[in-house]
């Protein structure tokens, strides 16, 4: 059980203009700005949970993950993992959480991947039995049998990340956190990580929280999301929730000939290539809010004006309803 309530935290970050003068000028009179990563958050994450906690860049999910994981104290509040406060109890903390970094390595980068587990095992202290069991999982669940004896910087990213999430699993974690666990990799590496993560959720209830840009991840993964943004969070709630906050709109893509004039209201354009010449195809996509006008009208209104070659409509995309959440918030 993770409970976080009221933490804030700020930072002193030094600024200057450019040049040697200015330079020079900080040395003996240097001008500070407080930066505040985290305004007052408070929400509880429950055992076996599967969390995404998304936001734009600079939001603060870094500084929240830093806190629970223990690198951080916070100016004030409280946070609760499994009966500890994780900055005071760090050691005893650091060996019921899992972290992987898609953009940093935990494995030594001219040595075996199996000896990077070799030492976690030591660094973690786990018990010989459990390792040996904890690594045949990971191999066989993540395919790790014909790489773990080549050295981490001869491995592909994908198979470098398959590793991290084996390596942050080997000593039994009840609380993963992935920070943009599929950076970087194909689609087949990509739905092996997530087919993974589902599987170590549900069969030993491993809470996981996960923070990233792409949406495909949090669609497949979570069931619930935390949506921060300059240092507040603005939502919490499922990501049905979150698109009935824009279940009217409709992106209608078409290609057509001719000329598409003035569009009505509740139709706003998105992208339209003209063709070249007169008896090219343009391309058109557009945004309608069905509440204003229904898809049937569209296409009877786009008939009657243009000559349609292909017609299709679908529901604002996962990535697009989270931008526009982003401008509905502000942030």
């Amino acid at each position: 059980m993770i409970t976080v309530e009221h933490i804030s935290k700020s930072f002193r970050v030094a600024r200057r203009n450019a040049g040697f003068a200015q330079a020079v000028r900080a040395l003996f009179n240097r001008r500070y700005e407080t930066i505040r990563a985290l305004d007052d958050i408070s929400f509880t994450i429950g055992d076996g949970e599967m969390v995404g906690y998304i936001g734009p860049n600079g939001a603060g999910k870094s500084s929240t993950i830093k806190i629970l994981s223990g690198i951080l104290t916070p100016d004030s509040g409280s946070c609760v993992i499994n009966g500890r406060v994780p900055w005071k109890e760090r050691k005893a903390h650091v060996k019921e959480i899992g972290v992987v970094f898609g953009q940093r390595s935990q494995l030594w980068w001219d040595v075996p991947v199996i000896d990077s587990f070799e030492l976690l095992k030591d660094i973690y202290s786990v018990e010989p039995a459990r390792y040996r069991r904890n690594l045949e999982e990971m191999t066989e669940l993540l395919a790790l049998s014909e790489i773990l004896k080549t050295p981490a910087r001869q491995l592909s990213l994908g198979q470098r990340m398959r590793c991290e999430i084996a390596a942050s699993l080997l000593h039994s974690p009840k609380l993963l956190f992935l920070d943009e666990p599929t950076i970087g990799l194909d689609a087949v590496s990509k739905i092996a990580v997530r087919n993974f993560i589902l599987e170590i959720n549900r069969s030993h209830q491993t809470t996981v929280i996960l923070t990233t840009h792409d949406m495909q991840d949090i669609e497949a993964l979570t069931s619930r999301i935390l949506l921060i943004g300059k240092g507040r969070i603005l939502l919490d709630g499922t990501l049905a929730d979150m698109k009935k906050q824009f279940r009217g709109l409709r992106r209608v893509e078409l290609d057509y000939t001719g000329v598409l004039q003035e569009l009505p209201d509740g139709i706003r354009p998105v992208s339209i290539q003209s063709a070249q010449g007169a008896k090219g195809q343009s391309h058109a996509v557009l945004e309608v809010d069905t509440e204003r006008i229904p898809v049937s009208q569209v296409i009877a209104y786009l008939s009657s004006h243009v000559e349609l070659r292909d017609i299709s409509a679908a529901n604002v995309s996962i990535d697009e309803t989270v931008a526009r959440l982003y401008r509905a918030y502000q942030i």
